[in-house]
């Protein structure tokens, strides 16, 4: 039995590689960028103006008596550049629109009063002010998106504004979830009293989909040569194998041994963790197929498969996953024998986080509340209100 640290350190060490696509913007979201981005053009790429008013050149502005500017023309966002002709002349603007050629200062229209094609200013102007100046942002060739982000809407904008139409992002693994069980029924079936339905699987799918993945489902009952058959087409077809159950002392867990059988090299089986402790990881070195086999139970394989196997995914794409810290609102006490992830719900009012009580890790209703697992070390038992924990979002 190994660490969780250890644990986590032997699975990425392991990255998956399904190369690189380039893919249309519209599809980009959540996908890993697969090269740096760089500017084509200073952003924004002209002075634009940030009001609608006037543009004056404020060595026109007095000091000792009223500003009354002549309008020459109107400056509207899209049309081409003009110029002020006299420097105690106006254009003009709107929000959006180029500067004219000239100006240097724009007053808003709250701050006027137009009357017969003439600005009266009615307080002091700020020179230079309500102007975004060309290349503020960002100048040409700059860094604007560095490969391995993991894309957000606001970033497919700005990926449109730089006119890059396929988007290069790293491939993605093709996923098979497995569950084993005799007692598993599908979904629409009525279970009799010894049976339940498939859940743990559909969970994954679900979770697989936030990250762009569709994966495939398969139910495989406790038998050894059918098992062993399956699975064997699964590891030849499969970039990642999820396995849900099977992987404990049970007589019908058939699952480890039949993974070697197949030439997967087991890694490592059994961490110190609660829940979750069963968890084997092996890795096919021909085929270059990532093996997760996780305890059945629903929360065993949630804590597994977020902890474990999203950290695998992100540090695939070269982007390692944060966990960010989270503070308890109230005092909780562990085993300390073991590293446990406690399922959690963050209170909105100050951000903190308590404790969800739950079942044990066959309680697949607790999940239904829980925004997360908090990460407390194996060893100290007594853990006080206000202690800061890793956090790991399942939402």
């Amino acid at each position: 039995m190994i660490s969780v640290e250890d644990a986590l350190e032997i699975i990425l060490s392991k990255p998956g590689n399904c190369g690189t696509e380039k893919v249309s913007l519209q599809h980009v979201l959540h996908r890993f960028l697969a090269e740096d981005i760089f500017a084509d053009r200073d952003s924004p790429p002209y002075d634009r103006v940030m009001m609608d008013g006037i543009a004056i050149n404020s060595s026109a502005l007095s000091t000792d008596q009223p500003n009354i500017f002549f309008i020459e023309s109107i400056q509207a966002a899209g049309d081409t550049q003009k110029i002020l002709q006299q420097n105690h002349h106006c254009i003009e603007v709107m929000t959006g629109a180029i500067l004219p050629v000239n100006t240097d200062t724009v007053i808003p229209y709250e701050q006027i009063d137009i009357i017969d094609k003439r600005a009266f200013s009615k307080q002091s102007v700020v020179p230079k002010k309500h102007i975004h100046r060309q290349g503020s942002d960002h100048k040409k060739d700059a860094l604007a998106l560095q490969k391995g982000k993991r894309l957000t809407a606001a970033d497919v904008g700005l990926l449109a504004a730089m006119g890059v139409v396929r988007v290069p992002v790293f491939g993605l693994p093709k996923i098979a979830i497995v569950a084993t069980g005799n007692e598993l029924v599908t979904v629409e079936t009525i279970p009799e009293s010894h049976q339940i339905r498939m859940s743990n699987v559909y969970s994954l799918q679900a979770a697989l989909q936030l990250d762009c993945i569709d994966a495939d489902i398969v139910h495989i009952n406790d038998d050894e040569a059918t098992l062993f058959s399956q699975l064997s087409e699964i590891v030849k077809n499969y970039d990642v194998v999820l396995i849900s159950g099977g992987v404990s002392k049970g007589k019908y867990d058939f699952v480890p041994a039949i993974l070697e059988k197949l030439d997967v090299q087991k890694l490592f089986h059994q961490v110190a963790q609660k829940p979750g402790k069963p968890f084997w990881f092996g890795h096919h070195p021909v085929l270059n197929t990532q093996v997760f086999a996780f305890p059945g139970n629903p929360v065993s394989t949630f804590v597994c498969f977020h902890f474990y196997f999203r950290q695998w995914l992100f540090h695939s794409f070269g982007n390692g996953l944060k966990l960010p810290l989270v503070q308890l609102s109230e005092a909780i006490t562990a085993s300390g024998a073991l590293s446990q992830f406690i399922p959690v719900k963050i209170n909105s009012h100050d951000n903190n986080v308590s404790a969800t009580l739950n079942n044990g890790s066959g309680d697949l209703f607790s999940l239904a509340v829980t925004d997360g697992f908090i990460y407390l070390p194996k060893g100290e038992k007594t853990h006080p209100a206000k202690t800061m924990f890793s956090f790991l979002t399942i939402n």
